[in-house]
């Protein structure tokens, strides 16, 4: 209890003070009047911890032995985005090949290990994030979350080895095996470790010196009766340029004849040399055309002529759209009594729940339900201008109705993970539910693979892109941001506790609370909200889905939901380092916005800042109930208790598959004293 009131005597006098620091992540940093002179976080050798940054110019040295720290033979380094380790000046491995337009072709790296890497977590300015690359990223499921993330690192072995460690247990690493070294057989060789010898020649190339060490070479020029050899699940490296006027993948293959191309990819990448091919990759995007003489292709019959394809190429669509007129024709017959027009190529199942829902309105609620054609109108057919943004389920338009009504339409994705049941569980949910402080359903509507969401318009955007922003933050004095919580506060307090249903949000952060033209705060988004019956508090669910950095520790390890998971996202919703969340304790005092010394009152802040403390305790029975917090934000003479001190709790699930981790035990607790030692 000594440190959480010290803490907070630090906060309510504002201290000033220049201070060296070995940082809780292992930085040791010197100030100067609060100016940082120096960091060790600069000046790696062979390890790179969470809260570095890898750009251009760091690069890591490994040992020259294990027991000799001297500088070795291999470096790790970034270079426009892709990571490498270099021999001397020979590329040793690659992590990924970036093609045109900073597109990855392939990407080795897993999801952890290139977060650590950009330092994901810290950055407030994301333009050179690895997020805004076009990435396929890998990841294993038991290497998830802070705990992995906070005692991560990141090492550069004497042998060639970029090692990602958790604790003192090996996870990944690369080169792992002979073909995963950079251009192991030369250009044109294929490199696969089922084979013996595990370098081959492609289809149509010789060995280019008698053996493969030195790569391959066309066994003949290259001529416009070339044909092309489709090769599958390939890793493939080389000078690669894209072709952006091909529609089509006949105009590639035109393309690549008529030009010194070796092989091509559509959409409509061209490669002048190959290189660090890899037989058995496991993206199946990846599939090679590769350019070789036309005897190399083993086609010997003659083909057909043109005019006797074209002729059985239109019998054959004609009697495709003769069945599909009349399959189309005799739906449209057995349907004829609907009420309501449900699309002819709908499911069984989705037509039933669609009409399951229109007959909500026979039970008193009123959800309307508006005409495809008229949102295509209101929104300008999708236009980008109109466009407000994108959610997690999809994009958000802004429209207007004749009239001048203005809406907010949500479209969820056809590749979005919101499935008919959550679309409407939201619709059903939200239709039930009238508060000042959650945004309104004005309608939905549903057409073929389309699933879209009518609100009522909030014209002064999210509470994330007004806090982050270095100039959209100046909008809200302290009086506005207390008058943010209390109303964030008050539409939980609704949905816990006030509403005819007992609803967890499960998905409360900083992006879904919305603002009106008064900048009252609405919370959004229910898509995976869930109605607990009856007096219960709890459930569980295995489709653990939303930002782990708001969400409760034993909903993001467990699936385990309660009120008590929103009343967790409600206290860090105002702090956005979803890395940090079990040791929030010492980053309070960084919450208070510096700007903000002139408009706040200090017992205001005090209250909110334990307040918030005491949401984000690790055992959902130490934290209050939004009934309780609504109490406290709302009485000046309320005497608050002190939050309990922060226990780190790491819970690591059992498993009986294979894996590399040591033997630990299922749960270690630590706690963190601020003496000195």
């Amino acid at each position: 209890m000594e440190m959480v009131s010290s803490l907070l005597e630090m906060v309510s006098g504002f201290v000033d003070e220049d201070e060296d620091a070995l940082l809780d992540f292992g930085n040791l940093t010197l100030f100067d009047d609060r100016t940082r002179l120096w960091q060790s976080f600069d000046f790696p050798t062979d390890t790179f911890l969470p809260g570095m940054k890898m750009n251009d110019d760091m690069v890591l040295t490994s040992w020259i032995s294990p027991s000799d720290p001297g500088t070795g033979y291999y470096m790790f380094r970034r270079d426009q985005g892709v990571y490498s380790i270099q021999n001397n000046s020979t590329v040793y491995w690659k992590s990924g090949e970036l093609g045109p337009s900073c597109t990855f072709i392939y990407n080795e790296l897993p999801n952890i290990v290139a977060q650590i890497l950009s330092d994901y977590r810290t950055q407030s300015d994301r333009s050179d994030q690895l997020d805004q690359r076009k990435i396929n990223y890998i990841s294993f499921p038991n290497v998830t979350g802070a705990p992995y993330y906070n005692n991560s690192r990141l090492g550069m072995n004497s042998s060639g080895e970029i090692q990602y460690y958790n604790f003192n247990s090996l996870l990944w690493f690369q080169p792992e095996n002979f073909c995963s070294e950079y251009n192991a057989c030369g250009k044109f060789g294929i490199c696969d470790m089922k084979n013996e010898p595990m370098c081959q020649c492609l289809q149509g190339f010789k060995p280019a010196s008698g053996t493969y060490s030195d790569g391959c070479e066309r066994e003949s020029m290259c001529s416009q009766d070339d044909r092309f050899l489709n090769l599958t699940l390939m890793k493939i490296g080389g000078q690669v340029t894209f072709f952006d006027q091909a529609q089509e993948e006949e105009a590639c293959r035109k393309e690549c004849l008529s030009s010194p191309c070796e092989a091509y990819m559509y959409k409509c990448y061209i490669w002048t040399d190959l290189e660090n091919l890899q037989n058995g990759y496991t993206d199946d995007r990846l599939n090679l055309s590769l350019r070789v003489p036309f005897s190399s292709t083993g086609d010997s019959k003659k083909k057909l002529p043109t005019r006797y394809v074209i002729v059985l190429t239109i019998l054959l669509v004609g009697v495709i759209l003769v069945f599909c007129s009349c399959y189309i024709l005799h739906r449209r017959r057995r349907n004829q009594g609907s009420t309501e027009a449900i699309p002819v190529l709908f499911s069984c199942e989705r037509e039933r729940q669609v009409n399951g829902m229109m007959h909500e309105k026979d039970k008193g609620i009123d959800i309307p339900f508006y005409n495809f054609d008229t949102i295509l109108s209101a929104t300008d057919h999708f236009s980008n201008a109109n466009k407000l943004g994108r959610g997690g389920f999809g994009p958000v338009y802004k429209g207007k109705f004749p009239g001048g009504c203005e809406i907010a339409v949500k479209r969820l994705s056809s590749c979005s993970s919101q499935g008919i049941d959550e679309f409407l569980n939201e619709v059903n949910l939200i239709a039930k539910l009238q508060h000042r402080n959650l945004v309104r359903l004005l309608g939905f509507c549903i057409k073929d693979n389309e699933k879209i969401l009518l609100y009522e318009y909030m014209p002064n955007r999210s509470l994330d892109a007004i806090i982050f922003d270095q100039n959209a933050r100046l909008l809200l004095d302290w009086k506005k941001r207390f008058y943010i919580i209390l109303g964030m506060a008050q539409g939980l307090l609704y949905l816990h506790q006030d509403s005819r249903l007992r609803i967890i949000h499960r998905g409360l952060k900083t992006s879904n609370i919305l603002f009106d033209e008064d900048m009252n705060p609405k919370i959004s988004d229910f898509g995976l909200a869930r109605i607990i019956e009856g007096k219960r508090i709890e459930a569980s669910t295995n489709k653990v889905a939303r930002t782990f950095g708001y969400m409760s520790p034993k909903y993001a390890l467990d699936g385990k939901f309660s009120i008590k998971s929103d009343v967790f996202s409600f206290g860090n919703t105002g702090f956005y380092d979803p890395q940090e969340v079990m040791n929030l304790l010492g980053y309070a005092l960084a919450m208070v916005d510096p700007r903000l010394k002139e408009s706040c009152e200090k017992s205001q802040v005090m209250t909110c800042i334990k307040v918030g403390l005491l949401c984000i305790q690790v055992d959902p029975n130490d934290r209050p109930s939004m009934s309780t917090i609504v109490i406290m934000l709302g009485s000046e003479s309320t005497a608050l208790p002190n939050p309990t001190q922060s226990v780190f709790v790491l819970t690591i699930a059992s498993s009986s598959s294979s894996t590399k981790l040591d033997t630990i035990s299922n749960n270690e607790r630590t706690i963190s004293m601020v003496q000195g030692r």
